[in-house]
């Protein structure tokens, strides 16, 4: 079957090269000298990412926006001699978003002249603000935010609302993402083909071999031909 539609992931897919939040806000904390190794700091960091689902007025936050909140909630969290500057810890991490978003965009206009695009994201209701925000919103035929649909990845519905709502079949259509259990093995249970975005030294799971192994967006366009 001809590929009709393209799906991909946001956060860490869309506006980083495979990496997904918690590291990248990790690694802003460490280099402002935060002591916590990731393994003590992920914890700390998934309750931050369930008190920005929280948020009154979530769905209203821009991409920048949401980058701060999730950054002073996660300074709060953390013991009171490991508390970072927010400000400073977010403008690095947006900064570094805006660039991979920035040299993205090209290869993402020329997709959405060939194919349908969807984002199938497992985020907090304001999805599209963020996409707007970094003009990328216009790209896409449909954004499927889990806050909004009431499903989450890896659960077959996302995917399945995602490709009625382009039209196409799961044979025709292909899903990038950079988290594997979330993104590469749902959807290629369901018939679709895959483009796993990871770095180079990340290994993958065993069980689930995806059709295509990138490490940074624009390798894509290689891949679909």
């Amino acid at each position: 079957m001809s590929l009709k539609a393209v799906l991909f992931d946001f956060g860490g897919t869309l506006e980083a090269d495979g990496v997904n939040w918690g590291p990248r806000f990790h690694a802003a904390y460490v280099e402002g000298g935060g002591a916590l190794d990731y393994a003590t700091f992920e914890p700390i960091y998934k309750e931050s990412d369930r008190a920005l689902g929280r948020l009154s007025g979530i769905e209203r936050l821009g991409f920048r926006a949401t980058v701060e909140a999730q950054a002073a909630l996660l300074r709060d969290l953390l013991p009171a001699a490991e508390r970072f500057d927010a400000r400073r810890v977010a403008a690095r991490f947006h900064a570094d978003a805006v660039a991979v978003v920035n040299r993205n965009r090209p290869m993402l206009q020329r997709l959405a002249r060939r194919y349908r695009l969807g984002v199938v994201s497992n985020f907090t209701g304001n999805l599209r603000p963020c996409l707007e925000e970094l003009e990328l919103l216009a790209l896409f035929a449909v954004t499927s935010d889990s806050a909004v649909l009431g499903s989450a990845k890896p659960d077959e519905r996302i995917f399945r609302d995602t490709l009625a709502a382009l039209g196409a079949a799961p044979e025709g259509a292909w899903m990038v993402g950079d988290n594997f259990e979330a993104d590469i093995r749902p959807a290629q249970g369901l018939g679709l083909r895959t483009c796993w975005l990871a770095p180079p030294q990340r290994a993958a799971p065993v069980g689930c071999v995806p059709s295509a192994r990138i490490g940074r967006l624009p390798e894509l366009e290689r891949i679909l031909g």
